[in-house]
Formats: C-alpha cells, sequence, structure tokens
C-alpha cells in the first residue's frame, strides 16, 4: 500500500477510535435527573446539571454560563409538569441540540390550590413506581443518541430499577403498621403528594408549590387548624425552603418540627443526599421517625 494511503488509513482508524471513546454531553435541568442519568450512562457520558446542587429549581434564574455549559451537549432531559417555569425561555438560546422530555408515560396528579390549582404537580419522582418511567425514558434517550452503548444502557437501568424498587418496600411496610392516626404527611410545599399517595399517608402543606405564594397568614392558618383537628405530631420542611413557616406552625399546634425533606436537589457529593437513591431514603427515613 502507498505510504499516503496507508497514512489516511491509519489516521481514519484513530479518528474513528476517538469519535467511538468519546462520552455522550448530556445536560438536565436539575441534578436529580443528572444522577439517573448517570447511574445509566457510567463512563459512556458526561453528565452535568444546569441548576446546582440546593438550587430552587422552580424560579431558577439561569445564567449566561449555564448557556456555556450546555453548548455542544448531545441532549438535553428536562422534566415540564411546570417544574422548569425558565427552560422554554432558556433552551430558545440554545441552537441544535435535541431536547427530551422525561415526564411521558407519567400520570400526574393535580396541584390543589393556589395559583395553579388543577395543572400537574411536577414533583413525580418521589414515586418510585414512576422512577422506573424516568429511567425508560432516560434510557431510551442515551440509546438514540448512542445506538452502540443500548444493551450497556439498558443492563444499568434494569438494575437501577431494581434497586429504587427494592429500596421503598420497607417503608412502606413501616406506615402501614402505623395506626391511622399518625399517617399524616405535613410539609411546606406540597411536593410531597405522590410519595404520601406511595406511603399510604394523607398530605397537608403551607403552600402548593415553590413558584406560588409561600406562607401567607391564610395558609399558615389553614395548616395550623388541621394539625390541631387532627392531632397531628410532625411537621417537616424541605431542603431548598425556609423551615421557618413549618417550625411556626409546629410553635402553635404543639405538634414537633420533624426536620428536613429532600424533593427538589440532591445535596453536595459530601451532604446527606448525593444522589436519587439517598434522597428517597433519607426522606422516607426521616419521615418514619417523626410520624412515630
Amino acid at each position: 500500500m502507498p505510504f499516503c494511503k496507508l497514512l489516511i488509513s491509519s489516521l481514519l482508524v484513530i479518528i474513528s477510535i476517538d469519535l467511538q471513546a468519546k462520552p455522550l454531553k448530556v445536560v438536565t435541568t436539575f441534578t436529580i435527573f443528572a444522577d439517573m442519568a448517570q447511574q445509566i450512562a457510567k463512563d459512556k457520558a458526561q453528565v452535568v446539571s444546569i441548576t446546582k446542587a440546593g438550587a430552587e429549581i422552580h424560579n431558577y434564574q439561569p445564567t449566561p454560563r449555564d448557556i456555556i455549559k450546555t453548548q455542544g451537549a448531545d441532549l438535553i432531559l428536562w422534566h415540564g409538569m411546570n417544574l422548569e417555569l425558565w427552560f422554554e425561555k432558556f433552551y430558545r438560546n440554545i441552537e441544535g441540540i435535541p431536547k427530551v422530555l422525561l415526564t411521558r408515560g407519567i400520570t400526574p396528579m393535580d396541584i390543589n390550590g393556589g395559583e395553579y390549582q388543577g395543572k400537574p404537580n411536577p414533583h413525580a419522582w418521589m414515586s418510585a413506581d414512576n422512577a422506573l418511567i424516568y429511567i425508560e425514558n432516560i434510557t431510551a434517550a442515551l440509546s438514540r443518541a448512542a445506538p452502540e452503548h443500548s444493551s450497556f444502557f439498558r443492563a444499568n437501568a434494569k438494575r437501577y430499577s431494581a434497586e429504587i424498587t427494592a429500596l421503598v418496600k420497607p417503608y412502606k411496610q413501616q406506615i402501614a403498621a402505623l395506626p391511622e392516626s399518625r399517617r399524616y404527611l405535613v410539609t411546606s410545599e406540597g411536593a410531597f403528594s405522590y410519595l404520601a399517595r406511595d406511603l399510604g399517608l394523607k398530605e397537608l402543606f403551607i403552600w402548593p408549590i415553590n413558584a406560588d405564594a409561600q406562607g401567607s397568614p391564610l395558609q399558615m392558618r389553614n395548616v395550623i387548624d388541621q394539625v390541631k383537628k387532627h392531632n397531628i405530631v410532625a411537621v417537616f420542611s424541605e431542603s431548598t425552603v425556609s423551615d421557618k413557616p413549618a417550625k411556626q406552625v409546629a410553635r402553635e399546634t404543639g405538634s414537633k418540627y420533624a426536620g428536613v425533606l429532600y424533593v427538589d436537589s440532591l445535596s453536595g457529593a459530601d451532604g446527606p443526599v448525593p444522589n436519587y437513591k439517598a434522597l428517597l431514603e433519607v426522606t422516607m427515613a426521616t419521615i418514619v421517625a417523626g410520624v412515630q
């Protein structure tokens, strides 16, 4: 083979190997889906979240740095259902990157109260059953972007789904063993409707969604009256909001403030919920301990 042809052939092989070895760049709108995608993709993708750990996601204000961070991505995974109220405007600044809606197949629960009354409650990932749908949608998106790794993605997704299903079972059993009078979940935001349903808990909240009014006198009075009426023993708040309204409810009712629940964001790597499985487990364990 002439030297030039040999050189060209060698360069093509090197380029081909380099392209195959290069991981996907996947961008998600918040940290929970970044973790889910990374659990499925492993070393086949570099996954980054637009919002940082601990951020309040509903009314997040994207920055120019977020746009730069997204450039060159192979796909963007987003949630919809009134979660990222900023996303469509943000996406208009990004050209040529496919966006994948991850809530296809999710049956939404409605928001109860406030400006968003009757609209889908976006916090569907707090249901382990829904988590399996998210995992399926993420796996399909990754497989379309890198079909040569589809069997790898599917195997990881199967294992991950089994782990999540097994994680929730003992907490359901512990809640089911409680007297009905203890099966109340009182929180700041109405972000736990899916989890309350799955665990067999009745839900009360001060405000329906963080994008709405938070802790108005009327909202506070309504919850205080209900906590007193049902002799509810515990009140919780979420990691991305102030704990002051929940603590006020606890003080005025003689209930106890039973701690922080996680829903809209993971913590940092050294925090209590560095991944989605930890978020579910810490939140369910805190609820069970609080309502005992």
